[in-house]
């Protein structure tokens, strides 16, 4: 049963895990010269891509499931907006997808394999590599195919059907 300080607690996490994914979306879209009136729209859906991550793997799914239902939401708010505010969909979308890059992952990966070069090969190193290597791909290709099916919805010339 859930108690009341538990829902408090998790809308807490959840607040700090969006306000903070907002930093780095509004961050690459300053990189990628995204329109000023739109960098609102990628701090939005920074954090609603994040938050939505947040709560699926809360609740316990997978996080390379997560970041693909994730990705999926973002792109297809940014299809909405983008019909709304008549501009490409990538500038709402492409910097809402960098906080969910998975860095961690990557990094455990590379560390393996800078052991595995200064230490010697060993299976617990090489597991290690190895398993970090596989999640990062995915989440990866989570965030490309999350992100691209919204356009292959609505922009198709014939029906899915």
């Amino acid at each position: 049963m859930v108690t009341m300080n538990d829902l408090i607690s998790l809308m807490l996490m959840l607040g700090n895990d969006m306000f903070f994914a907002m930093i780095p979306a509004v961050g690459f879209a300053l990189v990628f010269n995204v329109p000023p009136k739109a960098l609102k729209y990628c701090a939005i859906g920074g954090a609603l891509g994040h938050g939505t991550r947040f709560l699926l793997m809360h609740w316990g799914m997978p996080i390379e499931w997560a970041t693909f239902a994730a990705a999926t939401l973002v792109g297809m708010i940014g299809v909405h907006w983008s019909h709304r505010f008549l501009a490409h969909p990538k500038v709402f979308t492409v910097a809402a997808m960098i906080p969910m890059v998975p860095g961690v992952f990557t990094y455990k990966a590379m560390i393996a394999i800078v052991e595995i070069n200064h230490r010697g090969f060993s299976m617990e190193l090489w597991g290690v590599m190895v398993e970090n290597l596989l999640k990062a791909i995915f989440i990866v290709a989570a965030l490309a195919i999350g992100l691209a099916i919204p356009g292959l919805l609505f922009y198709r010339r014939r029906p899915v059907v």
